[in-house]
């Protein structure tokens, strides 16, 4: 495979597709609800059995998404007007006699602007193959969480690091004006620039490790889904394996990407951390960053056990846990786990903002399910920051947002029901919630458009309930600031 043969063929390829509708939507109507829920199981019998009289629509989905052996000519009619030679010379796919295979991963998806298609390298999932060391990852459930929690608003410039299959700077195409791309691996470049040119775009590709191709530029947004697997300092699959050891390939990509960044611009990186015995892993995280010109929302989604975290990887890689050498790698992997006292891997979302302020940097944990994705919440979270950082909220007035509620947890008491916690909880985004006592829960109910600013609302429950109006303060002006940050309460 080589890139001028494979962007020689995107043109026909991208009519035959077109032609035959290889589109989420066709499939899943050619499918059914229950073959494609099958197909996402990778089980290939009852997609096989749908597509059996799909035309070439269901020769396409046999071909790419089941990896079957198909008939050359069957091929050949749904993949007119590319020639099948030409298909087999780009590395498309191979050829034996009158049987012709897919040698790459070629899907559909719809981000969220209409239908793309992706090339990358098969995964296994359908037909048993090895793992090659440049082998070129598709889209999987982390470049799905990034593509959801990544903001999306209109910048100018986007800049996509170890882009691999290229999926983030594909979306990235949709709401920026340029996109440029790095990876180490060639391989992955080559594939990324025959998905743009597939999907009729033009994106800047440059080779190379981390940063080291744009040394000296900056952009408006900066977005990452690196090899951030926590592991040895070894390589043994590039997409995945970064080379450093443990979690240094978070906290290199966490602690440069402002430097790449203009004023404002923002950051999405998913990452994973440590969480070291005796240690704090929000301290960790914030011991990366500068103590000037760096706002940081650091969000955990999840924590793994060091025995979890590695079996899920060896599998993830095709590692056979029956398999001596697999049980080998594991034992040095825990071993090595356990010589830096880990007891666990943390996972999530990093989002950074560059400004000209001292850096304010909050992680915390979002380990409950919600719906809405972070990237739209994480620009209206450093908006929110933006205005505390310019405002005293003693003198401001706030109101309570539509979309939270007080909620009182009761369980049965002796006396009847006991009243367990109160709490104020946010109804959208990442469904915060706030446990709070009687004062708090009184001094939110006084909260209002036309009302009173917060220091006045505080004279006045101190009076009512007889409490010291300066330990009052001193316990409100950190809890309004918690509450903005969430999106509980916001200036009137």
């Amino acid at each position: 495979m080589t890139r001028d043969l494979l962007l020689s063929i995107c043109g026909p390829l991208r009519e035959a597709l077109t032609r035959c509708a290889y589109d989420t939507d066709s499939i899943l109507d050619l499918l059914g609800a229950d073959a494609h829920a099958a197909l996402d199981r990778h089980e290939p019998v009852p997609v096989r059995r749908a597509t059996a009289n799909g035309g070439d629509l269901g020769q396409l989905v046999r071909l790419f998404l089941l990896c079957d052996d198909c008939d050359a000519a069957d091929v050949a009619s749904a993949l007119a007007p590319l020639a099948l030679d030409d298909a087999v010379a780009a590395g498309l796919l191979s050829r034996t006699g009158e049987t012709v295979r897919a040698e790459l991963d070629l899907r559909p998806l719809d981000l969220g602007t209409g239908n793309r298609w992706v090339l990358s390298d098969l995964d296994g999932s359908m037909r048993a193959r090895p793992t090659a060391d440049d082998h070129v990852i598709g889209v999987g459930h982390a470049s799905l969480s990034l593509l959801q929690g990544t903001p999306t608003r209109p910048v100018g410039t986007v800049l996509d690091v170890g882009t691999g299959c290229g999926i983030q700077a594909l979306r990235a195409a949709d709401y920026s004006g340029t996109v440029t791309a790095t990876d180490i691996n060639p391989r992955a470049l080559d594939l990324t620039a025959a998905t743009a040119a597939l999907n009729g775009l033009d994106f800047e590709l440059l080779e190379g490790s981390w940063f080291e191709p744009v040394e000296g530029r900056t952009f408006d947004q900066v977005v990452a889904n690196p090899p951030f697997v926590v592991s040895e300092a070894r390589v043994v699959n590039s997409y995945r394996d970064s080379g450093l050891d443990l979690d240094e390939a978070s906290e290199l990509m966490i602690s440069r990407s402002a430097e790449y960044l203009n004023t404002g611009g923002t950051a999405a990186l998913l990452a994973s951390w440590l969480h070291v015995e005796g240690e704090d892993w929000r301290h960790r995280i914030a011991s990366w960053l500068p103590a000037h010109g760096i706002d940081a929302w650091i969000v955990q989604r999840d924590v793994a056990d060091p025995a979890l975290y590695v079996g899920t990887w060896l599998r993830d890689g095709g590692g056979d846990p029956r398999d001596p050498a697999v049980q080998a790698r594991a034992q040095r992997w825990l071993d090595h786990l356990e010589q830096a006292d880990v007891e666990g891997v943390g996972f999530g979302f990093v989002y950074l903002r560059r400004t000209d302020e001292p850096s304010d940097i909050l992680c915390e944990d979002l380990r409950h399910g919600f719906t809405d994705p972070l990237g739209d919440e994480a620009l209206a979270y450093f908006e929110r920051l933006a205005w505390l950082r310019e405002h005293d909220v003693l003198s401001a007035r706030f109101a309570v947002r539509p979309d939270t509620a007080l909620e009182r947890v009761y369980l049965p008491g002796e006396d009847g029901w006991d009243q367990v916690v109160a709490r104020v909880h946010r109804g959208n985004g990442p469904q915060w919630q706030h446990e709070v006592d009687d004062l708090t829960a009184a001094l939110l109910a006084g909260m209002r458009d036309d009302g009173l600013a917060l220091e006045e609302l505080i004279t006045l429950l101190a009076f009512a309930h007889g409490e010291d109006e300066e330990s009052l303060t001193a316990t409100a002006v950190p809890l309004v600031h918690s509450l903005v940050r969430h999106g509980l309460i916001e200036p009137a």
